[in-house]
């Protein structure tokens, strides 16, 4: 294993000076050339994929298989954000003319501009797709923002070798050196750093909620407070609703069995948290999801930092009261291995009981027994925030839990329906997102193209004179952009 010093802070000051200095030259190029300089990224990307996935393999634990499909996603990633980011639909283009006959009315013109320099911290469970050229660094170079990522050390050897690869685009596309940098870090101290440099302008985060909280409390710690977007976990709860369960106990169990266990329950939207009402229904469901958890067998973890975490709150959440081991797998576990798991508690003791609320990462989740409808309702009520909530249910059971369902709308980013909350898809319609704790700012997503708003911020210009305005706002619209003209959304030429 190749090992790599930590950034000190001469090497910062360096790169951020550079990324600044970057920024003036990369946010005045066209939307075009941002797309472009994406799309061959994403080339590159596809070139070195065999030895990008072998490289990762030798670090993460995870599957050849797994980390091509990662792969594939992040080349998508960047090839779909520089569509949109030349489509430009993100820089919500708004024009208001002046109106006739009225002296105090003014020619306003608005869009999103990039905010600066980004820091992205590399996430330890996606090696490609959250770290050095995944959503994060996309979004921000679709938004006219140079890139400096903290590769993580669970993977630092891919993430150089990734670098490398941008760094072989920057050269070749001619785009400003400092556009992109790439440090590394195992201390805490690289990582405040960074966030606290007067260049950063803004942070991307996906990880714990310890890491993440760390840094969106020294991004606003700092003379001039900057946004942290941290992604900081979740037990994305699932609700079993009574008809649905009576008619579908054995597809349920099969599905969820499967979805708790998927890469060993490191997603970050694993159903960490089913919850029911208490009978011979769920009793069943229970049975066979035992029944599907015993048959999986364990596997390796990404790294054993996180696997030693993993059977440590493992062990506290199932030696809490009133807590009862239900399933875990038969098949012997090795080292560094996670153990799928299933518990069980009374929905009274979850509600009293604010440590069996929080997330156990891996392939563990913990079933809740409520008395009846009303108390299901009130964990509902009593849950953080979460990037994910499941509803299982019938058409019967969805139209008699109005308000089940408007306290579930309240907690979460993403409402799923009669599905597993695994697999994000990447597409513009996405929600990536949920209240704290599961982000650090509700109001966006970390998947999609809508992820690049993170990283612009709006500004008006009153009375300019046509020529003087961006392509984005001038009167012909030279980009042939959709923008609001006068309240109507239209590529019209402003007349």
């Amino acid at each position: 294993m190749i090992m790599f010093k930590d950034a000190m802070s001469d090497e910062i000051e360096t790169v951020m000076s550079a990324a600044w200095k970057a920024f003036y030259q990369y946010k005045k190029m066209s939307l075009k050339s941002r797309a472009d300089f994406m799309r061959s990224i994403a080339i590159e990307l596809k070139n070195q994929e065999e030895d990008l996935v072998k490289t990762a393999m030798r670090e993460t634990n995870l599957t050849e298989e797994r980390l091509h499909g990662e792969l594939t996603r992040t080349i998508f990633q960047l090839n779909q954000y520089a569509a949109a980011c030349e489509r430009a639909e993100w820089v919500e283009a708004a024009i208001d003319t002046p109106k006739p006959n009225n002296k105090s009315s003014h020619d306003i013109r608005k869009m999103l501009i990039p905010l600066g320099p980004v820091v992205v911290f590399g996430a330890s469970n996606f090696p490609f797709a959250y770290s050095t050229a995944g959503g994060d660094t996309a979004c921000a170079f679709a938004a006219g923002c140079p890139v400096i990522v903290k590769a993580h050390p669970a993977h630092a050897e891919t993430s150089e070798k990734v670098a490398n690869a941008i760094f072989k685009v920057v050269e070749k596309s001619k785009m400003p050196k400092g556009i992109f940098a790439h440090v590394h870090g195992a201390s805490i101290e690289v990582g405040k750093m960074l966030v606290m440099h007067p260049h950063t302008k803004a942070v991307g985060f996906t990880g714990s909620f310890a890491g993440g909280k760390q840094l969106f409390d020294w991004g606003n710690q700092r003379k001039d407070p900057i946004p942290v977007f941290a992604e900081m976990g979740s037990i994305n709860p699932v609700f079993l609703l009574p008809e649905k369960l009576k008619t579908s106990a054995e597809e349920i169990a099969q599905m969820y069995a499967a979805s708790i266990t998927q890469g060993v329950g490191q997603f970050c939207t694993n159903p960490g948290l089913i919850i029911g009402i208490k009978g011979d229904d769920l009793k069943n469901f229970i049975s066979i999801l035992a029944k599907e958890i015993e048959k999986t067998a364990p596997h390796k973890m990404l790294h054993p930092g996180i696997a030693k975490a993993f059977d440590e709150k493992r062990e506290k959440a199932l030696h809490e009261k009133n807590v009862t081991l239900v399933s875990v797998s038969s098949i012997g576990k090795k080292e560094n291995e996670g153990t799928p798991t299933i518990a069980t508690t009374s929905g009274e003791s979850f509600l009293n009981n604010p440590l069996l609320h929080q997330e156990v990462f891996g392939p563990y989740s913990l079933v809740v027994q409520c008395t009846d409808q009303k108390q299901m309702v009130e964990i509902a009520r009593h849950l953080e925030g979460q990037l994910t909530s499941t509803l299982m249910a019938s058409e019967n059971d969805f139209l008699s839990n109005e308000e089940l369902i408007e306290e579930i709308k309240n907690i979460c980013g993403r409402f799923v329906l009669n599905g597993v909350p695994t697999g994000v898809q990447v597409c513009l319609a996405m929600q990536h997102g949920g209240p704290f704790p599961a982000t650090t700012d509700s109001r966006f997503t970390s998947v999609g193209a809508d992820g690049v708003k993170r990283f612009a911020r709006p500004i008006a210009f009153q009375n300019w004179e046509n020529k003087f305005l961006p392509d984005e706002l001038k009167n012909e619209n030279p980009l042939k952009i959709w923008r609001t003209v006068n309240n109507e959304i239209t590529k019209d030429a402003v007349k």
